[in-house]
């Protein structure tokens, strides 16, 4: 994907034209508005818009109305700037507002009434095999009595301990899995020995609402009320129903007109104005830049200035991604879940989302590496994806896939490592491409090496950038310019042949360039400054400035062997993958309990896909983002109507 380009409009008008002008904006969806005091200067009489929006707070009840009664407002989209809501539509919204709350406040206290009883038959229900009049027993003068519940080891202590003891007296009518629950009896003149002696059983008072009859009776009228109580807020609903059918199309009508107002309203906030005049200032993609030129020549009197988009790196121009094509932005497009967690690109920055759909997908097919659970994993992300629209779900799919063709290199399905056999010989070949635990100098070599080639292409990318910035200084001579990737590349050389590898250069050319490009990186702040025209850069103190680039330049040397050493977690997943598969086999034993090895691939698939998705995305963020892409941009957000899904 690339940065669309961008037209910075200045429109202004007479101030009577503002609502017309305002609604073809807002109509457009292509005006990104911009303070228009960073563009006007302030000798010039103009001021900003201080009126207070009068629409806001009438939009904000009429939604909260419909919402509390369940309504789902509307937009249509035939609303025009000159419907205006006047004083007869507030008192409608007041009318409205206060019949929903009647009925809902009338809802509410059935609802309360209904949890009461709700509540009674649940607590009344665990006496059940109490047969007495309640009400007869509460108006006892000489006997109290108290209901609850006591653990098990307390019933079994009763029996024992107490049970020579006539006055305590225990009546049990329902158990669950650790109490009994039930009621005791005790004389007014022994009350407080009797609860003593219960509340070392460690019985628990339970409080049961006051009511006459029996328990099977009492909970029989409960649920007559629940019964009326139904009945009446079916009746309530159907009002609420009512209501809405033959408020719908007034209510709808008004929202849109509140929607409307309201959006031009947001608009006027950017603007400014003097007694005749308003100005506004915003940017328009180049694409659509003529059709809203067209529209705007279109009001008499309104003139427009449309230039080229800033590129001094001062003004905050809005980016808008080229969509790409159907095939190619299935791939890359949910990546930019991603990248927009790092930041924007600036609007003269590259966009990076294909750099990162293809790096990531690679690295985490590889750490992931096992043809079963790739296909189980690209099974989650689909269904992920498609029930609960969550990004990741497409991010995982890509990945899963990638998954399967690096678990066919390394033979591995579901942790079986000789099930592609067949596969292999039927193609011509003796065995798998690579065996993971018999090459393991060999992953880590190649892990090495992919680290290497992606340090080489993020510099790449920042040389590229910088000139597309057109800071030409720090493209050549900066620690991810030129001079640094000459470095860089000296470094590994050397390092290669040290280790007895491929070295095309000589230890002799190695330890000249490295010696010039550490030079010109130790001064580098003084050439970059000139070239790219920096107005501090002459060091104020020789001393400091030597000592001070004397540390940056170890910083930047320890930078390139940690980023590239970092690369080893690529290859050391891919052990950890079979040597994690090697412990599930081996619980499994040498039947191969399937339980074993089912739970074994469900722990590995869950644990290591989390641990390598956090592991792929941090060699994204701090081993490549961190030379090439500065984020920090400004999202392209056009004015529009603020259309509300959810009101």
């Amino acid at each position: 994907m690339a940065v669309e380009k961008m037209k910075l409009m200045k429109i202004s008008g007479d101030l009577a034209d503002l609502s017309r002008v305002s609604a073809k904006l807002c109509e457009s969806e292509c005006f990104h508005a911009d303070a228009a005091g960073k563009y006007i200067s302030s000798s010039m009489g103009f001021v900003p818009f201080v009126e207070e929006n009068p629409y806001e707070t009438r939009l904000a009840r009429l939604q909260e109305t419909a919402q509390s009664a369940g309504f789902q407002l509307e937009f249509l989209n035939d609303s025009k700037e000159d419907a205006a809501v006047g004083d007869e539509d507030a008192a409608y919204l007041d009318e409205v507002a206060q019949k929903v709350l009647h009925l809902l406040t009338q809802r509410s206290s059935l609802l309360e009434q209904k949890s009461t009883c709700q509540s009674g038959i649940e607590k009344y229900s665990h006496f059940k095999g109490l047969d007495l009049d309640l009400g007869l027993i509460s108006q006892c003068e000489f006997v109290k009595v108290r209901f609850g519940h006591m653990p098990k080891e307390g019933m079994e202590k009763l029996h024992t301990v107490f049970q020579d003891n006539p006055y305590v007296w225990f009546v049990p009518c329902s158990k669950d899995d650790t109490d009994y629950w039930g009621a005791y009896f005790a004389p007014v003149d022994r009350l407080n020995e009797i609860d003593g002696i219960f509340a070392f059983l460690l019985f628990e008072p339970f409080d049961v609402p006051g009511a006459a009859g029996t328990v099977d009776e009492i909970i029989a009228e409960f649920e007559r009320s629940i019964s009326i109580i139904d009945t009446q807020l079916a009746a309530l609903d159907g009002d609420i129903r009512a209501l809405w059918e033959a408020e719908q199309e007034h209510c709808n009508r008004l929202y849109s007109n509140l929607i409307y107002q309201n959006s031009l309203y947001a608009l006027r906030s950017f603007a400014l104005h003097n007694d005749k005049y308003f100005v506004f200032v915003g940017f328009v993609p180049a694409s659509q830049a003529s059709e809203l030129q067209e529209q705007m020549q279109k009001i008499e009197g309104v003139s427009l200035e449309v230039s080229d988009a800033p590129k001094d790196g001062k003004t905050a121009v809005p980016v808008k991604l080229k969509k790409m094509p159907k095939v190619f932005g299935a791939f890359i497009e949910p990546y930019r879940y991603y990248v927009d967690m790092y930041g924007t690109p600036a609007y003269n920055d590259i966009d990076i989302t294909a750099f990162v759909a293809v790096t990531y997908t690679v690295l985490f097919g590889m750490m992931f590496g096992d043809l079963g659970q790739g296909f189980v994993l690209m099974l989650a992300g689909a269904l992920m994806w498609k029930l609960k629209k969550m990004e990741l779900g497409k991010i995982l799919i890509p990945c899963g896939a990638a998954s399967m063709v690096f678990g066919f290199v390394f033979g591995s399905v579901f942790g079986y490592e000789e099930m592609l056999d067949p596969v292999y010989r039927a193609l011509g070949m003796n065995g798998k491409p690579i065996s993971v635990m018999d090459s393991i100098n060999t992953v880590l070599l190649v892990a090495i090496a992919i680290g290497v080639g992606l340090m080489i292409l993020a510099m790449l990318l920042n040389i590229y950038a910088c000139i597309k910035r057109r800071q030409f200084g720090e493209a050549i001579f900066s620690q991810n310019g030129v001079v640094g990737l000459l470095m860089y590349l000296a470094g590994v050389n050397f390092a290669s042949g040290f280790m007895g590898g491929p070295a095309p250069l000589s230890n002799g050319t190695c330890g000249i360039i490295l010696a010039v490009t550490a030079a010109l990186l130790m001064f580098k702040e003084i050439p970059i400054g000139i070239i790219d025209k920096r107005p501090d850069w002459k060091p104020s103190s020789i001393t400091d400035f030597v000592l001070q680039n004397v540390f940056e330049l170890l910083e930047y040397v320890l930078s390139y062997l940690s980023n590239t050493v970092s690369f080893l977690r690529v290859g050391a997943f891919v052990l950890v993958h079979a040597g994690m598969m090697m412990v599930v086999f081996s619980l499994a034993g040498e039947s191969e309990n399937i339980f074993v090895v089912i739970l074994g691939n469900v722990l590995v698939i869950a644990l290591e896909g989390l641990l390598t998705g956090i592991q792929a995305l941090r060699l994204e963020y701090y081993e490549m983002f961190s030379r090439f892409y500065e984020g920090g941009g400004t999202a392209y957000k056009p004015i529009r109507l603020q259309k509300e899904k959810d009101a």
